[in-house]
């Protein structure tokens, strides 16, 4: 983890230490995301409206209660907390089949109160932004690598309402009104390593999650598709830990400055891993870290399986100095040390 001292001297010779506000800072990535600003050095100042996120995860932390459309309520976040200099916005709903069901319900949440949270960002005078967004925008479906020139093709309303972010973003900040880091996350897993915070759900949906359910029901686990033209045959995505993406929000807030200026006013950078995971190879790297070896079984693809892609993290290296260091395995065991510690922390 990059350690920088984040403080200021204020006119009376008093040290004060600089401050972010993380939007959804009571969510998966959000929660971690404060919990690497406290290990840096910097305060997290959270604001969640808890639609998703847990009130247990902002214990101890500066956190309002609320929505980043609310005017009022960050108006009062900034007048009560002068120091922060930087905004990272992971507020979104995120669930893909949810956002197929409830379209006019994400692009309200991810799109219109965005655009409400930017007005009030730039009339209290913050232009540093650090955005969630997501690989699920790329047209990645045969296996190959994609970078951030390649093409846009968000296959849902959830990747849909993250690409017109972006654009919607770049446009604002063309202006000249912002500057916006845009991160590109493909597959975070895992959690934070002292494990003060993880996944919220008890059975996520994503294949980790789903491996870990078929393990602890000691069923086989379905792999679906073999016939992909992938190294193996099978569907290949980019498993970044969720430490990792967390380290680059605090590259990015140390580099803001240096990355983005009147000139370079917006930019996106993906991060993942640079090589991506089969199936069968994370199958492989889940056996590693259990005990007991859990058994799979090839099936047909299901109606809408591609075969999927992974990052190359070139520019994350170049302009922020990152590349991930924590291993697959590290992010699977991590899950799993996670799972007893959620269930006495979450109340439900």
């Amino acid at each position: 983890m990059l350690l920088v001292a984040y403080w200021v001297w204020n006119k009376a010779g008093k040290r004060i230490i600089l401050s972010v506000l993380i939007a959804g800072g009571a969510g998966y990535i959000g929660s971690t995301v404060a919990s690497a600003c406290l290990d840096a050095g910097i305060t997290p100042v959270i604001l969640d409206n808890l639609v998703r996120g847990r009130a247990e995860f902002t214990d101890g932390r500066n956190f309002y209660e609320g929505d980043i459309s609310d005017g009022a309520l960050i108006d009062r976040i900034f007048e009560e907390h002068p120091d922060i200099f930087t905004v990272v916005h992971c507020a979104a709903l995120i669930v893909v089949p949810e956002s197929v069901a409830d379209p006019i319900g994400y692009y309200e949440a991810n799109v219109t109160k965005s655009l409400a949270f930017i007005r009030h960002l730039h009339r209290n005078g913050r232009d540093r932004l650090i955005f969630s967004s997501s690989g699920s925008i790329y047209q990645a479906e045969n296996g190959s690598p994609v970078t951030e020139d390649s093409p846009l093709a968000p296959q849902s309303p959830y990747a849909r309402t993250k690409a017109v972010c972006e654009e919607m973003f770049a446009d604002i900040a063309a202006a000249g009104k912002m500057r916006v880091l845009s991160l590109r996350y493909f597959n975070p897993v895992g959690s934070d390593p002292l494990l003060r915070t993880g996944l919220q759900l008890k059975r996520p949906s994503h294949a980790l999650g789903k491996l870990i359910q078929a393990h602890q029901d000691g069923t086989p686990f379905p792999v679906t598709g073999v016939n992909y033209p992938t190294r193996d045959g099978t569907g290949i995505r980019d498993y970044v830990h969720v430490w990792d993406l967390a380290a680059a929000h605090i590259a990015a807030i140390d580099r803001f400055d240096s990355i983005l200026s009147e000139s370079k006013r917006s930019i996106a950078i993906n991060l993942g891993t640079g090589s991506g995971t089969t199936v069968r190879e994370l199958c492989a790297a889940f056996n590693n870290v259990v005990s007991t070896p859990l058994a799979t079984v090839d099936t047909d693809p299901r109606p809408g399986d591609v075969a999927g892609g992974y990052t190359t993290s070139d520019r994350a290296e170049k302009l922020l100095g990152w590349t991930p260091k924590l291993s697959l395995e590290e992010g699977i065991r991590s899950a799993l040390d996670w799972i007893p510690v959620r269930d006495k922390i979450l109340k439900d």
